[in-house]
């Protein structure tokens, strides 16, 4: 995937924990740690908003979708 370069403000103690960061060679560079934490946030919120998608599903209904047909088709299923 392509990079794009960006200029972002940060609150110097923050700053101070990412360069500690680098410091520690937990990243090689500002970039690499600034871009690891956007990309952890950012599949949190995907996951956060994935649940809350589930949770507005009715079961009952899915339930019913997930088991139309099946009772008309049960005597072609092969015995295991």
């Amino acid at each position: 995937m392509s990079s794009s370069k960006i200029a972002i403000t940060l609150e110097s103690g923050m700053l101070a924990e990412v360069d500690a960061l680098v410091k520690k060679r937990m990243f090689p560079n500002r970039s690499r740690a600034i871009q690891a934490a956007v990309e952890e946030k950012l599949n949190r919120l995907n996951r956060s908003l994935l649940a809350q998608e589930c949770a507005n599903l009715d079961p009952n209904f899915e339930k019913a979708l997930a088991e139309e047909g099946l009772t008309e088709d049960l005597s072609e299923w092969p015995e295991y």
